[in-house]
């Protein structure tokens, strides 16, 4: 295992009332492309919540870079150099691409220059003057993922990349993951396009009922897919 960026241990989180996270244990090491995978509802996303801080209600251990952070709130968690991509993708509709992008601040030195951003998303740089509401779903993503590599975020938190995506932009977002690591950066995915995941992860996490059930490797696979399939139900 590489250093690690994320180590997390009895996590429980709640929805008011509703105990959604039942003792998550998992950890990520530098460099790193780990899935979260699984059946809806069983957690996934509110395990990415909980990391950035977003989900109030949470208890157990979160340690981002060595730092325990179970208390702190999304601000602090973002600056050790945690980027969170939502499922929603959050492009502000009224802002252009180019305004999207520099509109989060810096939070370490290192991150993407805009001509890096343009090179690895090409399509971004002819829509550079459109505005949010004009981009394909397929644009939105790039965008929101372009914009948090330009703030210098080491550890992301990439939550349903591909959902609804068209195979050749589907393509592209894993060229761009394949990229990612290749600078060290790691990445923690909630995916439900396994097939995907597969191409592009080191690891895959198995969640049920709101805790960790199962590791697979990825070298792993060929000999658990059976079990994978009863895990997602396919």
């Amino acid at each position: 295992m590489p250093d690690t960026v994320l180590e997390i241990a009895g996590l429980n989180g709640w929805y008011g009332e509703s105990h959604v996270l039942h003792g998550v244990d998992l950890t990520v090491g530098q460099g790193e492309v780990v899935t979260l995978i699984g059946r809806n509802g069983v957690g996934k996303t509110t395990t990415l919540r909980a990391v950035m801080g977003i989900l109030s209600k949470r208890s157990g251990t979160v340690k981002v870079m060595g730092a325990e952070t179970i208390r702190l709130p999304p601000e602090r968690v973002a600056r050790l150099g945690v980027g969170y991509v939502p499922e929603e993708r959050g492009i502000f509709a009224s802002l252009t691409v180019t305004e999207n992008l520099m509109l989060p601040p810096t939070l370490a030195p290192g991150g993407m220059s805009v001509d890096e951003i343009y090179r690895l998303f090409p399509n971004l740089k002819d829509r550079a003057r459109s505005q949010g509401s004009k981009l394909s779903g397929g644009e939105q993503q790039m965008l929101a993922i372009a914009r948090i590599l330009r703030t210098g975020a080491r550890f992301l938190l990439l939550d349903e990349p591909t959902e609804g995506l068209a195979p050749v932009i589907v393509e592209q977002i894993g060229q761009v993951l394949d990229t990612i690591k290749g600078k060290s950066l790691t990445v923690l995915l909630v995916e439900q396009n396994f097939r995907f995941a597969a191409k592009v992860a080191d690891r895959h996490y198995v969640m049920e009922s709101g805790k960790i059930v199962d590791m697979i490797g990825k070298a792993e696979i060929a000999g658990k897919m059976e079990r994978l399939e009863e895990y997602l139900g396919v």
